[in-house]
């Protein structure tokens, strides 16, 4: 099952470092938090990756583009008519397809432009900012229980985002803006899809949230992932030096995977 990434937005909310390169290239203990997240669903089994470039493209792209080199024992041979031999190779199993899916181009018009790459099967989207400890085997198993057309992750946090109203069955009843009577859940990302949900985008100004998860919870096609563990996005300085902090303690919730 491929993993679609959304790392294409402009990320003017931590214009600190976004200035220079995409938010999901953000480093957290020296490595993007792009690659934290590649960690999760890598340990989980799934490691063929979709990634929704946009802005500043040309950094996520060169990173990978290194990444491999850098992780390997390499000789370079100029004596006859040159090459590079790589000895043993050290990274991470990982296929990654890098698509440029637009600058201005709205979360659900980003996940259309990669539809080729993904053909007629189910698959797994998160954004390119959030990390968590979910588990995304029991995630995915869920999914298929429910039987609904999309699955996201829903966690309890301060009050920030849009909320779910979340029936007794686990289906979303309400996919809305935060009121400040709210102490629900919001979406985390983190989401398992049919292919039937390109049928509901429109084209480049479809925003994901909008319409196409609206219209799942009118057909009752859209189901809850209740996670109650670890789960944080990097939209600030604030929350970056919190993941920072958490990292360095040797103690990071998410890092599930091992060394």
């Amino acid at each position: 099952m491929k993993v679609v990434i959304l790392a294409g937005g402009l990320g003017t909310r931590i214009s600190e470092e976004s200035h220079l390169k995409p938010k999901p290239m953000i480093e957290v203990g020296e490595k993007p938090i792009l690659w934290h997240i590649m960690k999760t669903y890598s340990y989980y089994g799934f490691h063929e990756f979709i990634v929704c470039c946009g802005y500043k493209q040309h950094v996520i792209k060169e990173w990978f583009a290194d990444y491999y080199l850098h992780n390997s024992d390499v000789t370079f041979d100029f004596s006859k008519n040159g090459g590079m031999l790589i000895h043993n190779n050290v990274a991470e199993p990982w296929k990654v397809t890098l698509v440029d899916t637009g600058l201005n181009t709205m979360t659900g018009g980003r996940v259309k432009r990669v539809q080729k790459y993904i053909g007629n099967e189910r698959f797994l989207l998160t954004y390119g900012d959030g990390v968590s400890d979910v588990n995304i085997r029991e995630l995915v198993e869920f999914h298929k229980r429910q039987g609904t057309i999309a699955t996201l992750t829903a966690v309890c946090v301060e009050q920030r985002f849009g909320v779910l109203d979340i029936g007794t069955d686990c289906k979303i009843t309400s996919f809305r803006e935060k009121s400040s009577e709210d102490d629900l859940r919001i979406n985390a990302g983190y989401m398992v899809l049919e292919p039937e949900i390109f049928g509901l985008i429109d084209g480049d100004e479809t925003v994901f949230e909008k319409s196409p998860l609206e219209q799942c919870v009118r057909r009752n096609e859209l189901s809850a992932f209740k996670h109650d563990g670890f789960w944080q996005c990097m939209d600030t300085k604030r929350e970056k030096d919190k993941l920072e902090q958490l990292w360095a303690s040797g103690d990071a919730p998410w890092k599930v995977w091992k060394e």
